[in-house]
């Protein structure tokens, strides 16, 4: 078996989807669910498990792609591919995990405590429109749902590139 048939990649959907454009990465890992991928990618709607995602980050898997709603000063839905420096969230002041979001710099302190975070790790995120709705109504805001395919489309080259052993992608989209 050659070393990319043993690479393990997680595809983690994260947000809230009761507060609007929050359920951009459930929306995400549910559209990419349909399509066919390679063995070694778990793709999991965690929505607002901070718990789950800290444990599965220390799972060991070479690639952990999350994907959420990032606010970025972006024009609503602007995909971006972003890549955490975990060495810079030992300046963060820890934060307590919240029943109702979940904050990736939250979770990754969590998870180094727990243990290694180990392989690359990568946001692909989308500048959100709206992250409450005054009415209750549930769902994404246009730019928002105009969003998913690209997501859908650079998680697809990430996974190429990942199980190929390429580490960047150029897939047209914007850098944070």
């Amino acid at each position: 078996m050659s070393r990319a048939q043993n690479k393990r990649i997680l595809i983690a959907g994260i947000g809230n989807i009761f507060l609007g454009d929050d359920a951009f990465g459930v929306e995400v890992v549910r559209a990419l669910a349909t399509r066919t991928l390679p063995p070694e990618v778990e793709v999991m709607d965690l929505g607002i498990r901070s718990y789950d995602l800290a444990y599965a980050l220390t799972d060991h898997y070479d690639v952990v792609i999350l994907v959420d709603a990032a606010a970025q000063g972006r024009p609503p839905g602007t995909v971006y591919l972003l890549e955490p420096d975990l060495s810079a969230l030992h300046q963060q002041a820890p934060a307590s995990p919240d029943g109702h979001t979940l904050d990736i710099s939250s979770v990754l302190q969590m998870a180094q405590s727990l243990g290694e975070v180990t392989g690359q790790l990568y946001l692909v995120g989308c500048e959100p429109a709206v992250l409450e709705t005054e009415d209750g109504t549930l769902g994404l805001s246009p730019e928002a749902r105009a969003a998913v395919p690209q997501a859908v489309m650079l998680l697809e080259v990430l996974i190429g590139n990942s199980v190929n052993h390429e580490t960047k992608t150029s897939a047209g989209l914007v850098p944070g």
